[in-house]
């Protein structure tokens, strides 16, 4: 199986679920917006990209379309998309889907390619309905380059899919600082299944839906006194990419502000060093001695 290390040239993913928007509306994507956002981005070597059937109320992947792949060689860009499980009924809404979001997209073929948000109860039903067949069917036929999956459940129910699914080449988990040692998230325990089963991990929710980017008080006079320069934002990102097993970090950009940040310090990547790490503990400890 292809090392997928190897194939991301950098560890910043550009995450297509929080686009700049016009008028406030969520379906109305500023296209001026985003084709500047993914000019600057692309233009410092990142290649990722990750949009997915319900972002933006559908209208992220024509979104993805007219901004970059009208604009771009296919063989510049990584693109991901995903199956959204709780739609399909039977194994012709798998082909439906996934045509309607090959034309959407703009696209002959994914270059990663997930079922999306499972859980013990969606892999079930994802079984039944012969949804793992249909993307190594895809694969073989060279319309999904890489299959994988993402996940919001135990480290238990994860550990069951991969073991019975060794053709699961990545899995993309939310991972961040502060769920590390949740148990309601799993973070660590997650991350620590996929490494026993060689998977790669993508992360999603590095910053905790913008929780850790907007921090205030004494976990923000910690990570100040660190850096006065470094976004709160920076820390998180970096703390997951820090990590052995992660190939990739998904952000969400939704404004050229955050987007000049992130590739900033993830364009030549340098892991957290042992004082920021002991800052971070800190910062963990403040935060979960505040009332949530």
């Amino acid at each position: 199986m292809e090392d997928l290390k190897q194939i991301m040239p950098k560890k910043l993913g550009f995450g297509c679920m929080r686009l700049p928007v016009a008028n406030g509306n969520s379906e109305e994507i500023d296209d001026a917006v985003f084709c500047r956002m993914i000019d600057r981005y692309m233009e410092q070597g990142f290649v990722y990209f990750d949009t997915a059937y319900p972002y933006h109320n559908q209208k992220s992947e024509e979104a993805v379309r007219r901004c970059l792949v009208e604009r771009y060689d296919r063989e510049r860009f990584l693109l991901a998309d995903k199956m959204p499980v709780w739609l399909v009924q039977n194994m012709e809404d798998y082909s439906e889907i996934f045509e309607r979001q090959l034309a959407r997209c703009g696209v002959t073929y994914f270059d990663f390619y997930l079922f999306h948000a499972m859980n013990k109860t969606r892999v079930e039903e994802t079984e039944k309905t012969g949804g793992f067949a249909f993307v190594q069917r895809m694969k073989t036929e060279g319309r999904i380059r890489h299959i994988g999956f993402s996940f919001h459940d135990t480290a238990e129910a994860l550990e069951e899919i991969l073991k019975n699914h060794p053709e699961m080449e990545f899995v993309q988990l939310q991972i961040n600082y502060y769920d590390w040692e949740s148990e309601n998230v799993q973070s660590r325990k997650c991350y620590e299944v996929a490494q026993k089963y060689g998977v790669p991990v993508i992360v999603m929710e590095p910053v905790k839906g913008g929780t850790l980017a907007n921090m205030t008080g004494r976990p923000a006079e910690i990570l100040k006194e660190l850096s006065p320069e470094a976004s709160f934002a920076s820390y998180a990102i970096r703390y997951a990419a820090s990590l052995e097993n992660v190939m990739l970090v998904l952000s969400g950009m939704s404004d050229e502000q955050q987007l000049i940040d992130n590739t900033a310090y993830m364009r030549e990547f340098r892991p957290l060093d042992e004082r920021e790490r002991a800052a971070i503990a800190r910062v963990v400890e403040e935060l979960a001695a505040m009332p949530t």
